[in-house]
C-alpha cells in the first residue's frame, strides 16, 4: 500500500533500517559511528544513485539509466499525438489497483484492443460498430474504429466513439453514455451522459448519425464551459490520427478524449510470472477547485469493485495465464488488421530481451 499511497514533502530520506540520511540531492548527510570506517568513506560511495527524472502529460516518469534517450524522444511519435488531449490539465475521478492471477503482459493486452468487445462485452455491440484499425507507432501502437465497408469514409474521421447504430442514434447514442457510466464508470463523463439523453428533445428522428454526434458534442462543450471547463481545440485530422485507444511501451495503455480518459498499467509481481500488479484510473477535466480528493485504493476484482465491464476482462484474464501454460498451448494467432498493437509489443519487447520475437505464420523459427 505504501508505494501506492506516498505523498508529503520532506526535506531528507532516512534508511529504516540503519537511520542514514541523505539530503534531497542524494548526499549522506548522517552515518551512524562514521568513524568506524577510519575516513575511507567519501561521496562517490555513499551518494543515492541518480536516475532520470522527466514529466509529460501530468505523469511524473522515472528510469533507471542515467544514459538513456530524452523522454521526448522515447514517446514518440505517441506524444505528438496525444499533446492534444491535455491529460496534464485532467485530474483523477478514481484510480484502483489489484495483485492479480496472469503475467503483467496477458493483463495489459486484455486492453489494448476492441476485437475482444463481441466475445466478452456483447453488451456494448447493441450501440454500436467495434472493428477497428491497429497500427505501430515506433514502440507504441493505437488503434481505432475501422468499417469493413471500402465505401464508408467514416473512419477516417471518427474517434472516440462510433455509436448510432440503429434506427435512432439519438437513442442509441444516450443509451451507451448510460452504458458506460454504469458499467465502467469512465470513459465518458456526466455532462457527455446528460447532453446525451437531451438528444431526442432537441433533434428530429431521422437526424443522420454524424449531426447526431455533432450537436452533441457541440452541446456538452457549451455545458462544460458554462461550469468552467475548457475543452481543448485540435485539428480534427490530428484528432482522427489519434484514434481511439494507445500503448505505450512496455505496460501502460489508455483510452483518451478530450474531456476524459481511462488508463490502464501493469507490472510484475516481483519474480512471480503468474502474478501482477494491474492497475487503472480514471481522468476527467473539474472545474478549478472542485477536483475530487482521491487515493489509490485496493480492490478485489469483483464486479461490486470495478463494475460490469471491467470485472467482464478480469474473467478472461487467469484463465487465459492457465491456458498459455497448458503443454498443449501452441502460441497465440493475433489478428493481422486489428491487433498490430500486440505484435508490435511482443516484437519490441523480444528487441529488448533478446528473445521470443513474433514468428509469421507457416514461417519456420
Amino acid at each position: 500500500q505504501g508505494a501506492h499511497s506516498a505523498c508529503g514533502r520532506k526535506q531528507n530520506f532516512v534508511c529504516g533500517y540503519h537511520g542514514w540520511t541523505y539530503n534531497l540531492e542524494g548526499t549522506c548527510t548522517r552515518i551512524l559511528d562514521e568513524s568506524d570506517w577510519k575516513g575511507v568513506l567519501n561521496d562517490s560511495c555513499t551518494r543515492l544513485n541518480e536516475i532520470k527524472v522527466d514529466t509529460w502529460g501530468g505523469w511524473i516518469w522515472i528510469n533507471m539509466d542515467p544514459e538513456c534517450e530524452p523522454l521526448r524522444d522515447y514517446l514518440e511519435p505517441a506524444a505528438g499525438l496525444l499533446d492534444q488531449f491535455e491529460f496534464d490539465k485532467m485530474r483523477f475521478r478514481w484510480r484502483q489497483w489489484v495483485v492479480f492471477d496472469c503475467n503483467w503482459k496477458t493483463a495489459l493486452e486484455a486492453f489494448m484492443e476492441p476485437y475482444h468487445v463481441e466475445g466478452t462485452h456483447p453488451q456494448l455491440c447493441e450501440y454500436g460498430d467495434f472493428y477497428a484499425w491497429s497500427k505501430a507507432q515506433g514502440l507504441h501502437g493505437n488503434d481505432g474504429f475501422d468499417s469493413k465497408d471500402p465505401n464508408d469514409t467514416s473512419a477516417a474521421t471518427t474517434t472516440v466513439t462510433r455509436a448510432g447504430k440503429g434506427p435512432d442514434a439519438r437513442k442509441m447514442i444516450a443509451q451507451m453514455q448510460e452504458e458506460f457510466w454504469d458499467t465502467i464508470g469512465a470513459s465518458t463523463t456526466p455532462t457527455l451522459v446528460n447532453a446525451a439523453k437531451r438528444l431526442v428533445d432537441e433533434l428530429p428522428e431521422g437526424t443522420p448519425a454524424h449531426e447526431v454526434h455533432e450537436h452533441w458534442y457541440e452541446s456538452a462543450k457549451r455545458d462544460d464551459a458554462e461550469r468552467g471547463v475548457i475543452w481543448p481545440s485540435p485539428d480534427p485530422e490530428q484528432l482522427a490520427k489519434a484514434g481511439l485507444a494507445w500503448h505505450i511501451f512496455p505496460n501502460m495503455s489508455f483510452i483518451p478524449g478530450l474531456t476524459f480518459a481511462l488508463g490502464y498499467r501493469t507490472r510484475p509481481y516481483g519474480n512471480d510470472p503468474n502474478k501482477c500488479i494491474y492497475e487503472s484510473f480514471a481522468l476527467e477535466r473539474f472545474p478549478e477547485g472542485q477536483e475530487p480528493e482521491t487515493e489509490w485504493v485496493y480492490a478485489e476484482p469483483t464486479e461490486e469493485n470495478w463494475k460490469k465491464v471491467l470485472a467482464q476482462d478480469f474473467s478472461n484474464m487467469a484463465a487465459v495465464q492457465k491456458g498459455m501454460r497448458n503443454r498443449g498451448f501452441r502460441g497465440t494467432l493475433p489478428n493481422p488488421h486489428q491487433e498490430q498493437k500486440i505484435t508490435n509489443f511482443h516484437r519490441n519487447l523480444a528487441r529488448y530481451m533478446g528473445r521470443g520475437s513474433p514468428q509469421l505464420i507457416g514461417k519456420s523459427k
